[in-house]
Formats: C-alpha cells, sequence, structure tokens
C-alpha cells in the first residue's frame, strides 16, 4: 500500500492488546479514519531493547502471533517496519555462528572486529574521545569464542546489539536479503534505525560520515524501490542533518518539532516555532512522542542553549509525576538528550494544553506520528518505571483491551480523534502552508490545496485554539 497522508500510529504488537490479534480489533473497532498508518515496532524474535536486539526479520516473535496477522494489518493501513541497519542481536544465528567458528565462519564478515579495524587492535585515546558514542568508553564488547580466545568487536548500543560492518560484501547481501523480504511483507516504508552509526572510518566521529553513507541510503532505497517502497533514515542530531537528507528527497524524521511546542507552550512565545515551520522539510513524518524519549540535542540552535535549558526545567516543574532522576544511569538511561515522560504527563495532564500541541503537529508540515500512548493521552505510567528501572518504560505503558476500550471514551482522546479525522480527510493538507506568526502570542497556520482551506489560530499564552475549513466560494466554518 503507498504511503497516504494520513496519520500514522506507533505501537508496539503487544500495547494495544496482548498480541497482534488484539491489536487488529483495536484497529478495527476505534481508529478506523483516525489513523490511516502504523509503523509496528519491531515484532521480530528479539534479545533485548524492546525488540530492537533482532534475531531473525523473516520470523515474527511467537509471542506476538504470525506473518498473517501482521498483513491483515497491512491490507488495512498503511505500514512502516523497523530495519536495524547498525547491529544485530548478539544471540541471532548470524553471531552465534561466529562465535562457533570465528574466521571460518560464513558471517565473520558481518561484524566489526577491533583487531582488524584499528591499526594495533586498539584505538588511540583521541580515536575515542573522537568517536560520537553512547558510552562513556570505546564502543565494544569483548567475546569468547568457542576455541576460548577472546576479541573485542564493535558494540555501540545495549551489549546485545552487535555492530555491522556495513563495508562488506557479506553485510550488504544481508541488508539486501532483509529488506527485500520485508518490502515483500506489506512494508508501505522500511525505517532505517540507528542509521547514523552506521559506517565508521577511521579518523572520523563515526556518525553520519559522508560520502559512505550516501551510498549506504541509495543501496537501501535501491533494493526496496521495485516495490514501490520508501525508506525513513532515522536520526537525532542537528536539524541540518535532516534538512541535507531531504534535500536529496528522502523522507525525514521531524525530531525538533517536540522541543519546540513544548518551548511555545510554556513561555507562550510563537517565534521559533513559527521559524520552524517556515523552514522545516516538507516531506517528512513528524513527532510529539516516540518509543523513546523526547529528544532535547535536535533543537540545538532552533532554540538558545538557554531556551532549551528553561523548556527542560519548565518541563520537571510543570509536568505531572516526572523527576529528573529518571532520565539518569539509575533507571537505566545514559542518553542524556533524551528526557523520558509521555508528552500528556510534560504537558501537565492539561487537556487544553494536549489538544493544542496535537493540533500544531496536525497543521506542521508533514505526516503526523502519534504514539500509542499519546493516542490515548496517557500518563506516566509510574508503576512500571518503578517495577523495571527503566526510564523509558515511563512512557510505554501495556494497555489490556479493556483499559483501550475505556481510554477512547475519555473526552480528550475523543476530541484528539475528531481532530486526526479532520487532518486525515481534509485536501487542504496536500497543499501549501502559510505560518503567520500574529504578535508574540498567537500563530496563524493555513492551509491551502485546489479552492479547500485549512485554518489553525491559536493562543500559546492562553491555549486557546480554534480550526477553521471552507472550500472555494464558501464562508470560513468552524470545524474544532
Amino acid at each position: 500500500m503507498q504511503i497516504k497522508n494520513e496519520a500514522m500510529l506507533i505501537t508496539y504488537a503487544d500495547s494495544m492488546g496482548r498480541n497482534l490479534k488484539e491489536l487488529n480489533e483495536v484497529l478495527e473497532k476505534h481508529l478506523h479514519g483516525v489513523v490511516g498508518g502504523v509503523h509496528l515496532l519491531p515484532f521480530y524474535p528479539s534479545s533485548g531493547d524492546r525488540g530492537f536486539a533482532p534475531m531473525d526479520y523473516t520470523k515474527v516473535d511467537p509471542a506476538f502471533g504470525d506473518w498473517a496477522e501482521v498483513e491483515e494489518m497491512s491490507s488495512k493501513f498503511y505500514m512502516m517496519y523497523d530495519f536495524m541497519i547498525n547491529h544485530i542481536s548478539r544471540q541471532s544465528p548470524y553471531f552465534q555462528d561466529f562465535l562457533e567458528h570465528k574466521d571460518e565462519s560464513k558471517y565473520a564478515d558481518l561484524f566489526i572486529r577491533y583487531k582488524d579495524f584499528w591499526p594495533g587492535g586498539e584505538p588511540t585515546e583521541a580515536d575515542v574521545d573522537l568517536i560520537y558514542k553512547r558510552k562513556p568508553r570505546a564502543p565494544y564488547v569483548e567475546v569468547t569464542f568457542k576455541d576460548g580466545s577472546t576479541e573485542k568487536v564493535w558494540c555501540t548500543f545495549d551489549e546485545q546489539q552487535i555492530d555491522l560492518d556495513v563495508t562488506t560484501e557479506t553485510t550488504q547481501q544481508f541488508v539486501r536479503d532483509n529488506l527485500t523480504f520485508l518490502a515483500d511483507k506489506g512494508a508501505s516504508i522500511i525505517r532505517l534505525d540507528a542509521f547514523a552509526y552506521a559506517n565508521k572510518k577511521i579518523g572520523t566521529n563515526c556518525f553520519f560520515v559522508e560520502p559512505d553513507i550516501w551510498e549506504m541510503l541509495k543501496l537501501s532505497e535501491q533494493v526496496v524501490e521495485p516495490y514501490g517502497v520508501k525508506v525513513l533514515p532515522e536520526i537525532h542530531e542537528h536539524y541540518s542533518i535532516q534538512q541535507k537528507i531531504a534535500g536529496q528527497d528522502y523522507y525525514v524524521y521531524d525530531f525538533a518539532l517536540p522541543m519546540l511546542v513544548l518551548h511555545a507552550l510554556f513561555s507562550g512565545r510563537v517565534e521559533r516555532l513559527a521559524h520552524w515551520l517556515e523552514i522545516c522539510p516538507r516531506k517528512q513524518f513528524t513527532t510529539l512522542d516516540t518509543h523513546d524519549g523526547i529528544g532535547v540535542v535536535d533543537v540545538k540552535d532552533l532554540l538558545t542553549d538557554e531556551e532549551a535549558e528553561l523548556t527542560r526545567e519548565s518541563l520537571y516543574s510543570q509536568g505531572a509525576n516526572v523527576k529528573k532522576i529518571y532520565s539518569t544511569e539509575a533507571y537505566n538511561n545514559l542518553d542524556i538528550y533524551q528526557i523520558n515522560c509521555t508528552y500528556y504527563s510534560a504537558l501537565g495532564n492539561d487537556d487544553q494544553a494536549y489538544l493544542l500541541a496535537r493540533a500544531i503537529q496536525c497543521f506542521a508540515p508533514g505526516i503526523p506520528q502519534i504514539y500509542y500512548v499519546g493516542l490515548l493521552a496517557g500518563e506516566n505510567d509510574i508503576e512500571l518505571l518503578e517495577s523495571t528501572k527503566e526510564g523509558r518504560n515511563i512512557n510505554r505503558h501495556y494497555y489490556t483491551m479493556d483499559e483501550v476500550n475505556a481510554e477512547v471514551e475519555r473526552p480528550v482522546v475523543q476530541r484528539l480523534f475528531q481532530l486526526l479525522k479532520f487532518r486525515n480527510s481534509c485536501p487542504a493538507f496536500d497543499g501549501e502552508i502559510t505560518v503567520a506568526p500574529q504578535g508574540d502570542n498567537v500563530l496563524d497556520i493555513t492551509w491551502q490545496h485546489e479552492g479547500h482551506e485549512a485554518k489553525l489560530e491559536a493562543n500559546l499564552l492562553t491555549k486557546q485554539f480554534v480550526i477553521l475549513a471552507k472550500e472555494q466560494g464558501t464562508d470560513w466554518k468552524q470545524v474544532f
């Protein structure tokens, strides 16, 4: 199915109901017209990171269901699947074969061995300092082979996520095989997870290494193109990288929007948000919330350092049940660039502020993605957070079918559904945008296409807003 200019739900296979069967029932019962697409977070057998340490892309984790249930979803919604282009599970048959047979393994070239990568087998202190890394040391894990020997292999993230050497023919064939398989299984778009980390080169920070990274992106695109499938590189970094990729006509993420909207709502001021809406890529997926935390690094130079810090502090002071410690090592989170909190709780569980945030997202350039907790205006799950000591679990509540049935009846959720149905069905959003600040606190955003118009008039200080629509030859009519 082709990508539609309609909102996309982001969800795990077991987050709205226990499995894919129940998720399909939720989609059928509650979400027709509300979302047109589904980003089904990793549903493959995995050894960690809630699915992001995949063992085999050709299988569906039996706890979730089977391919028939995934394909049933893809017959009704345009679908996004994940491909972890940077890494594979330590428990995967590929890495296990490598541990068993070492140099004789047909998968030996899949992985980055320190002894082969670094002159002398080890990076210098200067090399380590240069690397854009997620750990306070060189990115590796030491492994023991069947013969008793040990080696360091590159490992950027969790120890269950072993990095791939994307420069070898073995890995490039692995990429081709798996992308082809997923494209043939109902994907409309394949998200290339941790994309900017994929290429490593001595003398660089090993993050978005040019021109190598472009070759990897082109390879991925060419593999899925015959299937009518697109690729979406996932990168959290300076907004200029997204603009650079968008300049090559690829889809990108708008990860700057979450903090910019929070800044606008906390400060009541429109200029930073309005500026971004003017210059941001048009061919993009917008987010306010995802399965990870609220990204901070993405707004560097879109907010001043002082404004970004004020936004962070306002979140902690005005948000509901959110503490700084939830985004620290005490809760298994070393990523200083993310704040662990649901978007609804970030706004103090305030219905009016939350609906305004979603209205801004719906009127921003791009296709709105809405995380399942956000779709149900979910509060921070302190119980799950404390029972697991995993910071990101604050925003990963497991909803039973009964809970979903109850949550969708809440007025804030009903209003959000109404907003999304309008966004999905109004032809104006296929056209051109006009962003017009009215003084310091009021923002007007208008979309026009073939005689259809839609307008958001929002006061960021009072949080009051209206949405108007009209067709050629008719007067404005309030629709929200």
